[in-house]
């Protein structure tokens, strides 16, 4: 058994596909089924069903996938452990971040820390706040920016960066101009607009409406809160936005005053509470929580 048989097999997993592993590996993609079959030789039994469109894993394979990612992740904690020793960091940090994130806020922390540890390779990524807490969790992000409605998942210990009230905006034309403060259930015979599921402003409105007993019609799913902004104001319906977004839209939305609801949302820096840390990752998560002091920001 060799480690890049592991890395191969850890890589088509990820991917469920092996074109796309092998493209993420940069080799051929003839070689990486090679090296899984031989793999599979090894242990005895199948760890891919390669039968449908997408590559799932076999009972043996989701058995073996832990053991091969702990091994991956052992063998590049030795070398990072002596790269620290040797004063010299190097490695990998992962990153995601939700769309709404303000743009001010990623460049200081990343190029501070490009500077700092130029030898240190960044990736970036963007993804909804659920899928973000999984890839935590899993190991293939070591920071996250995500948005947060309640309390934080199980495994993650995060520090707040931005704790926000939500404003409902209506276009001035709207009927519910005027009529504040109104209960949540104005929502209930309305066409609202809202990012996707999985997002923290998602679950602010959901939590809402389902304390109020009701589930919101939406009728548009936007990732970007600007454009949910852009949509309210030429009267397409109604959403939820951060209340400092409204001052940007002054003259083309409207406010309106919601009573007996909690409608306000997080943006957390969120990392693995337990488990393993690389040198690399343990000093991006030093560094953002040293730039985004804990405790509500606008």
């Amino acid at each position: 058994m060799e480690l890049r048989q592991l890395r191969y097999f850890v890589a088509v997993v990820e991917e469920a596909n092996f074109t796309r592993a092998a493209e993420r590996l940069h080799v051929a993609q003839p070689g990486v089924s090679a090296q899984i079959r031989q793999l599979e030789r090894e242990l005895g039994q199948e760890l891919l069903d390669r039968t449908g469109r997408a590559v799932r894993l076999t009972e043996a394979g989701r058995a073996v996938l832990p053991y091969a990612r702990a091994a991956l992740a052992a063998v590049e904690g030795a070398r990072l452990a002596v790269d620290e020793l040797t004063g010299l960091m190097r490695g990998r940090v992962a990153v995601g971040v939700v769309t709404s994130l303000p743009h001010r806020l990623l460049p200081d922390l990343l190029a501070g820390f490009h500077v700092e540890h130029p030898a240190v390779e960044i990736h970036l990524s963007e993804a909804n706040s659920d899928r973000m807490v999984r890839d935590l969790l899993d190991g293939r992000l070591d920071l996250a920016f995500l948005g947060l409605a309640g309390d934080p998942p199980p495994g993650l210990a995060v520090q707040v960066v931005i704790d926000e009230e939500m404003a409902l905006v209506v276009a001035p034309d709207d009927p519910l101009v005027g009529a504040d403060p109104a209960p949540i259930t104005v929502l209930r015979d309305r066409a609202v607009m809202s990012l996707p599921h999985g997002t923290g402003l998602r679950a602010v409105l959901e939590n809402a409406c389902a304390a109020a007993g009701f589930a919101p019609r939406v009728t548009f799913e936007v990732a970007d809160p600007g454009m949910l902004a852009e949509l309210a104001a030429r009267g397409l319906g109604v959403t939820l936005v951060p209340r400092s977004l409204v001052d940007h839209y002054a003259g083309r939305l409207r406010a309106v005053e919601i009573g007996g609801a909690d409608l306000r949302g997080r943006i957390v820096l969120a990392w693995r509470a337990e488990g393993p840390v690389s040198p690399a990752a343990r000093a991006l998560i030093e560094r953002a929580r040293a730039l985004f002091p804990p405790g509500p920001a606008s």
